[in-house]
């Protein structure tokens, strides 16, 4: 009954967006007249699948999050596994605890390791099994296939164990909380896992009012229907559609030219089979709306979702994945590729291949499109960004994608949607113990910090060097033994990652970084595609900082904190890479080939940042845009304070009661414990790490009913204690208080385009 009702709601809310954007818009005005002056519904929770058309919505008030048991050092400790925020009973170890109200959206750890899991929400703990739990000793010679418990409430392909990944357990099952939710392992050994999950400004905005999730949930049959469907053709089949054959006779073809206000619902191709791998590195390129670069510039393999078309093993889909795929059709001597990202554009759109070795080959290509409603400021333009890495440089994140700048636009809004990437062709899977990094908004924190590549690319333990392509992750091509390759394109190994409900909003500014193996020291070639969806405006912007210390600013801000300690000058560094180039290098690798490797050089040079910390309140008063859907409070503290936690309120800055806005909470601190014991079922161990990384980033969305149409308002931050220790027996080695350096003030606007 509750998903009938949630469907119902759904198409009111589809349809309500469609006709009011009309109604404000109208279907015949010039281009960027059309705007309209209130946020699109956030589809949320299942609807994140159902309405999977709307992946160039805007998500204004959203903000996404990604978590794990990453080394602090910065490092590569037991493979980034098995560092704790805190600990409680012996089956109570914590690596996750948010909060507030939300959605956790993905969950992904080695194998079972760290099974039962606790999922903690709004203090109701249910536990989550899978089946090699009871016989984890040699679990892969026991299994052939396992599944969560209890299945019901875990199917596939909203979940997948590491009997089908080829070495992880994944889950994409929608865990709503109202209040908090934590993630507890009961076993340490191998306790590896990310995690990403929503927080949300204005429930008013979502398409369904955000409930706690139960354990007797089970997801919509509909999405998982929907999601069984990857491979096939997912769009729109009543639509307007181009279709062709193209012969390759020239460098540059233009195929398509298309000039009415439309949504791109289906890119496919045809290749002749025999030409397939001379044919791989054509670029696709796709302008919108007669801008200055195209914002689709990929080689077609990597843009399918592969590193190659080689398909050594002869299997029908190389690729199948929910938004792109690869399929081989040897009956008809054919290779076909299909792209379903919806493509929105508001004038028009031109499609071309580049890059072409002109002959007389001929392949087909196919256009599906359909009419498109909303307005340019409540959606955003596809795009795929392709970059080369012949040879990294040491010490340094890959950047995948900076996208200031891009296209001549300084700041972008958007959604930040997947990766496919290169990262050897040589046969070497080591450079995959390097982690992926995600930085929005300017932040100096990633707000999304991972475990290893393989792990981002869906996988455990290198997949075994097996191949596996799911709805959402892969690793399609690269053969496990380098030895036993019998051509060059067996050594090319590349790997998937496509967010939908676990996308990742930005309001300015999206940095994509990878690092090249555990230490940024791999000098394998790597190359990538990152899709994404933007704007060329912000939907985020700063209105005010407030430096903490600073005594001219503090009055400025009328910042009073009565309890707060004297201003303290702390030299540290956020948290990063390694600090120095070792003097060794792990796996051995060649140091005259890595660019730019010094041993012993610094890397990140530790800094001096200024403020206070109190174990009271503080108040003041900053600036924002009237027009404000929302405010976004950025806060740089000290992470040496543990588990700082505090109740926000709102005033108006004239005075009037202070409004309750919500818990700001952060867990843990710089000082973690790492446990990764031997044997499957030996009890943990207690090694206390603290790094020398205090700096750190942290974020608290106000809600619009308290910030809409106010130029300014009075923040109070009061500190809530709390008691917890660091393991029985062991307190945390600082106190608990409220740190704060520095706060920025960012207001969610529309996008204003010009």
């Amino acid at each position: 009954m509750k998903n009938k009702e949630n469907n119902r709601f759904n198409r009111f809310i589809r349809g309500f967006i469609i006709i009011s954007s009309l109604l404000l818009a109208g279907a015949d005005m010039p281009m960027f007249s059309q705007q309209v002056t209130s946020p699109p519904i956030i589809p949320v929770g299942l609807d994140a699948y159902r309405s999977w058309e709307q992946w160039p919505v805007q998500r204004i008030g959203a903000r996404a999050y990604m978590r794990s048991t990453y080394d602090r050092s910065g490092g590569n400790e037991s493979a980034d596994a098995s560092h704790f925020l805190y600990m409680g009973d012996e089956d109570h170890n914590y690596t996750l605890d948010i909060a507030g109200k939300g959605y956790l959206y993905f969950v992904r750890t080695n194998h079972w390791h760290g099974s039962p899991w606790h999922y903690i929400v709004d203090g109701n703990s249910y536990l989550i099994k899978e089946t090699a739990t009871d016989h984890p000793v040699k679990a892969t010679e026991r299994f052939d296939k396992t599944t969560f418990l209890p299945e019901a409430s875990f199917p596939e392909p909203l979940a997948y164990t590491w009997s089908t990944t080829k070495g992880a357990d994944l889950m994409w099952v929608p865990i709503g909380f109202e209040k908090s939710f934590q993630l507890a392992y009961s076993r340490t050994r191998y306790g590896t896992g990310y995690y990403i999950y929503h927080q949300y400004a204005n429930e008013e905005y979502l398409s369904h009012p955000i409930r706690a999730w139960q354990m007797n949930q089970v997801p919509d049959p509909e999405v998982v229907r929907l999601l069984d469907k990857a491979g096939t053709d997912i769009a729109p089949k009543n639509c307007k559609k181009k279709t062709g054959t193209l012969k390759l006779g020239k460098e540059k073809l233009e195929f398509a030219h298309l000039r009415s206000r439309s949504s791109v619902r289906a890119i496919k191709f045809t290749l002749p089979l025999e030409k397939a791998i001379d044919l791989e590195r054509i670029r696709l390129q796709i302008t919108w709306d007669g801008r200055s670069e195209p914002s689709v510039d990929a080689p077609l393999c990597l843009f399918f979702g592969a590193g190659t078309f080689y398909n050594r093993e002869q299997k029908e889909y190389l690729v199948k994945a929910f938004p792109v795929n690869i399929r081989f059709d040897y009956a008809r001597k054919k290779v076909e590729l299909a792209c379903y990202y919806p493509m929105p554009f508001f004038r028009s759109a031109k499609f071309e291949l580049a890059g072409i070795t002109p002959s007389d080959t001929k392949i087909e290509y196919e256009l599906r499109y359909e009419p498109y409603t909303l307005a340019p400021n409540q959606s955003s333009y596809f795009h795929a960004t392709y970059k080369d890495f012949p040879v990294p440089e040491a010490g340094k994140d890959l950047v995948l994608l900076d996208t200031k700048g891009i296209e001549g636009a300084a700041g972008w809004s958007g959604n930040f949607v997947g990766t496919t990437f290169i990262f050897t062709h040589n046969g070497v899977l080591g450079t995959l113990e390097g982690d992926p990094r995600f930085f929005f908004d300017d932040s100096r924190t990633p707000q999304a910090q991972g475990t290893g590549s393989e792990e981002w690319g869906g996988g455990g333990d290198y997949w075994g060097g097996r191949n596996m392509t799911l709805p959402f992750a892969g690793h399609p091509c690269g053969i496990p033994d380098r030895k036993k390759a019998t051509d060059e394109k067996d050594l090319i190994h590349s790997a998937y990652r496509f967010l939908l409900a676990d996308l990742m909003p930005f309001g300015n500014r999206a940095v994509i970084c990878l690092e090249h193996g555990a230490e940024n020291l791999s000098y394998e070639h790597y190359e990538t595609v990152t899709y994404w969806y933007g704007l060329p405006a912000p939907s985020l912007v700063l209105t005010d900082e407030l430096n903490i210390g600073d005594e001219a600013d503090e009055r400025k801000h009328a910042y009073t904190s009565p309890q707060a300690s004297r201003v303290e000058t702390i030299l540290s560094r956020y948290e990063l890479g390694i600090d120095r180039f070792p003097t060794r290098i792990w796996g051995g690798v060649d140091t005259t080939k890595v660019k730019g490797f010094q041993a012993g050089k610094e890397i990140y040079p530790a800094h001096l940042e200024k403020g206070r910390h109190t174990q009271g309140s503080s108040e003041f008063t900053v600036k924002l845009r009237p027009d404000n859907y929302g405010v976004l409070l950025r806060r740089t503290l000290d992470y040496s304070f543990p588990n700082q936690k505090a109740e926000i309120y709102v005033a108006d800055d004239r005075g009037g009661e202070w409004n309750y806005a919500g818990i700001w909470y952060l867990a843990g601190s710089n000082t973690c414990i790492y446990s990764d014991p031997r044997g499957e079922l030996d009890k943990r161990f207690y090694r206390v790490q603290t790094s020398n990384r205090r700096f750190r980033d942290d974020e608290f969305l106000l809600p619009a009913r308290l910030t809409q149409g106010k130029e300014r308002i009075k923040v109070r931050v009061k500190f809530v204690p709390v008691e917890r220790e660091l393991y029985p027996g062991m307190p945390f080695p600082k106190e608990n208080a409220w740190s704060e350096l520095r706060y920025k003030v960012y207001s969610y606007i529309l996008p204003e385009l010009q």
